[in-house]
């Protein structure tokens, strides 16, 4: 939030039972009112790749689990992350155990095209867990010239 944004008061009317629940749950995460917990939710809730217009650019993951010994799959998912390999900054794949696999895409694009993937990898035979997760990425935002240091940089 900005400096300059204006805060604004409003009351919310839940249940005894529930906001007892919410304030342990937030006092177990760490904050010190309801306001910055309300504040942060309704970010999240913002944030959805469902909530977001089809063609936002965003930035994000799509984490999988999968079973690797379903016939063909891993060549299945490889030949999709082929299919939308402009889309895909960075993968990162790991044993769980001997059948189990989870993936992680790094994914930057238009929100269509990036739950498009998400759902052709959800559908798959063997496929336990899809979830795409964006952010908003302005590409419209001066640079100010910052510059992000990298181990290559060096």
């Amino acid at each position: 939030m900005s400096e300059k944004e204006v805060l604004v008061r409003f009351g919310i009317s839940m249940p005894q039972s529930l906001i007892e629940q919410y304030d342990r749950l937030i006092a177990e995460q760490g904050y010190d009112n309801r306001s910055e917990a309300i504040r942060d939710l309704t970010r999240k809730a913002l944030l959805t790749s469902s909530g977001m217009q089809p063609e936002e650019t965003v930035a994000g993951t799509i984490v999988m689990v999968y079973d690797h010994h379903i016939s063909d799959l891993p060549i299945t998912l490889m030949d999709l992350q082929h299919e939308y390999h402009h889309a895909i900054i960075s993968t990162m794949h790991i044993h769980l155990n001997h059948q189990q696999c989870l993936e992680i895409l790094v994914v930057r694009g238009k929100v269509q095209r990036l739950r498009e993937l998400q759902q052709r990898i959800q559908v798959l035979k063997g496929v336990g867990y899809a979830e795409l997760s964006v952010t908003h990425v302005d590409e419209h935002a001066p640079s100010h010239g910052h510059h992000h240091a990298h181990p290559q940089d060096s």
